[in-house]
């Protein structure tokens, strides 16, 4: 038995639960995020969390330390040469169809994903991708909400938005619509289309300077 498995045994349950949980507002400080943003991160799923007799919030602490991993390990490749894709989609075999055909195709296309707007926009926040592919239907925050959000920064501009729903363009349209400077493809994914397009914003960004490879 290791050092601190055994320190553990002895510890009193309530010194363990507070190595194991932390306050709200010190999961905000590790983060680098607002009390709400981890508030939103519970409900959303991205956190692990209970709530105390009192109401208040006790989030998992190896939950906030995986999330910290996640998020250095997707910044990591920020810089190294290849194209930023982002990829909104809650269904994780489509999640892995994405991964395996775009290494297939060899081009030099750094990949991450999120499963909800919600998630969409804190990854953006961190790294903005050079293209968003993403989903309209999803948990959470869904497509509309989060491409409304993004298209109303400025400073997000310069960012690609291909987005690739089964919904129909009635169905489109009844939500609300979409920007006019939104791709849209239907499901299945059109994986030619969708390479032609990458293809495109590689050779756009080797144009303008910068090194892909």
């Amino acid at each position: 038995m290791g050092i601190i498995a055994a320190m553990n045994d002895v510890l009193p349950h309530s010194l363990r639960t507070e190595r194991e949980y932390c306050s709200t507002s010190d999961a905000a400080q590790r983060l680098g995020v607002s009390l709400g943003t981890v508030q939103q991160m519970v409900e959303s799923g991205l956190l692990e969390a209970w709530k105390t007799a009192g109401g208040h919030r006790r989030i998992k602490v190896v939950s906030v330390e995986d999330y910290l991993r996640r998020r250095t390990s997707g910044s990591s490749s920020h810089g190294n040469g290849q194209l930023q894709v982002l990829v909104a989609e809650d269904d994780h075999l489509m999640q892995r169809l994405y991964s395996h055909t775009f290494t297939t195709w060899g081009l030099p296309i750094a990949l991450r994903f999120v499963e909800n707007g919600f998630e969409g926009l804190l990854e953006i926040g961190r790294q903005m991708p050079d293209l968003l592919i993403s989903d309209l239907v999803m948990p959470g925050l869904d497509g509309f909400a989060m491409i409304a959000k993004l298209r109303s920064d400025s400073r997000l501009a310069d960012m690609d938005i291909v987005v690739i729903t089964g919904l129909s363009q009635e169905d489109i349209d009844a939500q609300g619509g979409l920007p006019e400077d939104v791709t849209v493809y239907g499901k299945p994914v059109p994986f030619k289309e969708l390479k032609g397009y990458i293809q495109a914003r590689i050779a756009q960004l080797q144009r303008h300077g910068r090194a892909l490879a």
